[in-house]
């Protein structure tokens, strides 16, 4: 991947301000669930790794959904599965934790890096390791006004909060600084995918979506 895709994939991630973390228990659930996702105006997905043959759920997915959907592979612990997700077509790679490692292998293929921080000096080693988007994990421990003051100093940290988010925070963590919110059991959980309750998981993704656009006026 060019530099210039790199820059795009970031953009077009800011640009849908939520990223979607879907668990899913197979590849129809998860393909319907990201279909739900996308016809709520949500076009960042996070595959977690913990999601049974998830690599070949992607390869399906990116597949499937061409331009339309950027995914990315999430529970990303080392650069071998890194690695291994960039070989699958993964677009993005999010780690709950900083591993300098993983962050060096995405840089060597041009693929955007969201690692998780939960301090300021965590956040800062991992945008300066070369992170696009610094994933703050757990967030709901933390909260929008810990967002608003990392911000004031390190302003030029892209802030991923994740963890907690719902629709009636969303728009804090937004309007205290943060450039995207990760979103996860409030959006897709496996009550609505068991009941295949499809059209609620895109009614909360534009949820989701309206209370980001609102924030950012």
């Amino acid at each position: 991947m060019s530099e210039a895709t790199k820059r795009g994939i970031v953009e077009r991630i800011h640009e849908s301000g939520v990223i979607a973390i879907m668990r899913a228990n197979s590849s129809e659930q998860l393909l319907a669930a990201a279909e739900a996702v996308l016809a709520g105006g949500v076009n960042a997905i996070e595959v977690t790794l913990t999601t049974p043959g998830a690599l070949a759920v992607i390869e399906l997915a990116v597949k499937k959904f061409g331009d339309a959907v950027l995914f990315g592979a999430g529970t990303v612990l080392d650069p071998e599965s890194a690695r291994a997700a960039i070989s699958a077509g993964a677009q993005f790679i999010v780690s709950p934790t900083t591993k300098l490692e993983t962050i060096a292998l995405c840089r060597r293929y041009s693929i955007p890096a969201m690692p998780g921080a939960y301090t300021p000096t965590e956040i800062l080693t991992a945008w300066e390791a070369g992170a696009e988007v610094v994933k703050v994990f757990p967030a709901d421990t933390l909260g929008p006004q810990f967002i608003k003051a990392v911000k004031a100093p390190l302003p030029q940290v892209r802030l991923c909060p994740t963890g907690g988010v719902t629709v009636a925070n969303a728009g804090d963590f937004i309007r205290a600084g943060a450039d995207v919110v990760g979103v996860g059991g409030e959006l897709i959980n496996n009550k609505l995918l068991a009941a295949q309750d499809f059209a609620e998981i895109a009614s909360r993704a534009k949820q989701f979506r309206e209370a980001v656009a609102k924030a950012r006026e």
